[in-house]
């Protein structure tokens, strides 16, 4: 199959993980508004709310800085991937762009990393989940909630994908609703028009330490976690292979991704580190929030409650999401018979890849089931899952680059012009690859990341093999069918 063909019919069914009939092929219900709320959600993580407290603690005020270059990464490699999506959807999206512009290794490593991501980041989600509702309801266990959550999320993905759609959409709205209130609230507070609680405008950016009171080393640091919060944003151009024009909406959806990294990530965090001092020891606290944080601050009451809801939903959305992910990644991988050829199939109109889906529950239920094993000591099971996934994500976002580095020369070759263009193509692309080989090596130079860069590096680096042995390292050409 040429690039051409891509955007015929058969380009389509291939897109859709379809072999030339009618069996095994994803069904294109998603609807344009639950896509455009997908894209949104992607952006707004369990990890923002969660994650940031401890990254603002040990960053200081100059964390505001991780988020902004970590913004920039992503807004450029959401350029990037939309530029090839647009070209040719498909539901193994960066993964089968690698298989085509890298090499079938490349593909089948990113796709099998990726896969394990989600599949980690279940266990994560349904954890912090379990923590809120055993505050709400003592009497229950938060292991017994942890595994309720993972069960009946995950059922939400065994049946049409509208209904992961719509379950998605009001999990986004949710979260966008709360953002926008915070960025609202935030705001009148650093302009002292707030009537409730104590505001400094913005001394507290320069007050304790300065703006960057730990180093940059400790900004660096930070850049791990941030990338762990953005990766998910790139969700859109996987489910874009389930609606009925993913060409117009991955466009649609990667063209507007610049407001919402900097409307809800950079502008909240800012106004998190202007309102609240770095070194305040609620910041620090596992689990705490900075957000929760900043509204206890500002005299807003129930601010306990209202942002557990908040976070419950979003790691619900999370989860609901991460297990949409996975198995669509791993439909994607058998389809390109990088899987077991089983994990290909669907069920019947639903056009759900009902097996793909039992493997993805299969593996959060069992790092569910561990929180069980007081002997395995889970939270140390946890914290060790979610540092070696912010580098998986790192990982992700340099063979976006590098697969898109070859294939705009292809498209160029055979005289395409994608709906979307990276800016600056070469330059940017390649600053791109600089900037996060550079950040990953200086990692290895950092005694709290060296372990996890060392171990993320020799799984990746296993998984590489094992695809070299499978596959040989032959690269391939943009379009080209190996199904």
């Amino acid at each position: 199959m040429n690039a051409r063909n891509l955007e015929s019919g058969e380009g389509k069914q291939h897109a859709a993980g379809d072999n030339g009939g009618n069996a095994n092929k994803l069904n294109a219900a998603l609807k344009p508004r639950h896509l455009t709320m997908m894209s949104i959600a992607g952006v707004i993580g369990g990890s923002l709310f969660v994650g940031s407290g401890s990254i603002v603690h040990s960053a200081g005020p100059a964390a505001v800085l991780a988020y902004l270059a970590g913004g920039i990464l992503v807004v450029f490699i959401m350029r990037m991937l939309g530029e090839m999506a647009t070209a040719s959807p498909d539901t193994g999206s960066f993964s089968t762009y690698a298989d085509r512009a890298i090499g079938r290794w490349a593909g089948f490593t990113i796709g099998w990393l990726y896969w394990g991501y989600w599949a980690m980041l279940m266990a994560w989600e349904a954890h912090v989940a379990g923590i809120i509702l055993h505050e709400w309801f003592p009497l229950v266990s938060v292991n017994a909630f942890t595994l309720g959550v993972t069960l009946v999320l995950v059922l939400l993905n065994l049946f049409n994908v509208r209904n992961y759609g719509e379950a998605e959409f009001w999990f986004a709205l949710i979260k966008v609703v709360a953002i926008v209130c915070f960025i609202v609230v935030g705001t009148l507070a650093l302009l002292k028009l707030w009537p409730w609680g104590e505001t400094q405008g913005m001394s507290n950016l320069v007050a304790h330490g300065g703006f960057m009171p730990n180093g940059a080393k400790a900004v660096v640091v930070a850049l791990l976690g941030v990338m762990f919060a953005f990766l998910g944003v790139e969700i859109v151009t996987i489910a874009a292979s389930e609606t009925p024009n993913p060409a117009e909406q991955i466009s649609r959806a990667t063209r507007s991704v610049v407001w919402r990294v900097c409307l809800f990530y950079i502008g909240s965090i800012f106004l998190i580190v202007a309102l609240v001092p770095w070194n305040d020891p609620l910041l620090g606290q596992p689990g705490y929030g900075a957000y929760r944080r900043t509204l206890e601050a500002l005299g807003v009451p129930g601010a306990q409650f209202v942002m557990n809801f908040v976070v419950l939903t979003s790691v619900c959305s999370c989860l609901v999401s991460a297990h949409y992910t996975a198995s669509r990644m791993l439909f994607s991988l058998a389809k390109r018979r990088d899987a077991p050829a089983l994990l290909g199939r669907t069920r019947g109109r639903t056009g759900i890849p009902v097996y793909s889906v039992i493997a993805s529950c299969a593996i959060a239920v069992i790092l569910a089931l561990i929180n069980f094993v007081d002997a395995l000591r889970p939270k140390d099971v946890l914290d060790t899952l979610m540092n070696i996934t912010g580098m998986v994500a790192m990982l992700v976002y340099l063979v976006i680059a590098c697969s898109q580095l070859r294939m705009r020369r292809k498209l160029r070759e055979e005289g395409k012009e994608p709906l979307v263009r990276m800016w600056l193509f070469p330059w940017l692309t390649w600053a791109v690859i600089v900037f996060i080989v550079a950040a990953l090596t200086t990692m290895v130079f950092v005694e709290e990341y060296q372990t996890v860069v060392l171990s993320t590096g020799a799984a990746a680096l296993a998984v590489v093999l094992i695809g070299q042995l499978r596959h040989g390292p032959g690269r391939g050409g943009l379009g080209v069918s190996r199904t």
